[in-house]
């Protein structure tokens, strides 16, 4: 029996940052994208409650950006490190916008 894998199309950054106009965000986002998400809506303590309990790099490159927007330089280094990122030298809104087109991206794939 052959099984095939239905391939999605990746969700885009613009339409990712129009879902911010809704409540919730939308229900196929993985995780770290739902963390990024709530970012976007201004709501830090959501978005870290997400972030922390995912593992990976990619976990740990959105609780570094979490933390260097909050101003805590010390504990953004701690899990830049982890994620395997260099600290970046962009805005924080650059940064956001990185990461969550990395990770549409890395959803549609």
């Amino acid at each position: 029996m052959l099984l095939l894998r239905r391939r999605m199309r990746a969700m885009t950054i613009e339409e990712f940052r129009a879902s911010l106009r809704e409540q919730v965000p939308p229900a196929s986002l993985p995780p770290l994208l739902k963390a990024l998400w709530w970012d976007g809506k201004g709501n830090f303590d959501r978005a870290h409650e997400i972030a922390q309990d995912e593992e990976g790099r990619e976990a740990a490159w959105v609780h570094a950006h979490l933390h260097r927007k909050e101003g805590d330089p010390d504990n953004a280094g701690y899990w830049y490190k982890r994620a395997h990122q260099p600290h970046p030298e962009t805005s924080v809104d650059e940064e956001w916008r990185q990461i969550t087109t990395v990770l549409l991206h890395r959803q549609g794939a």
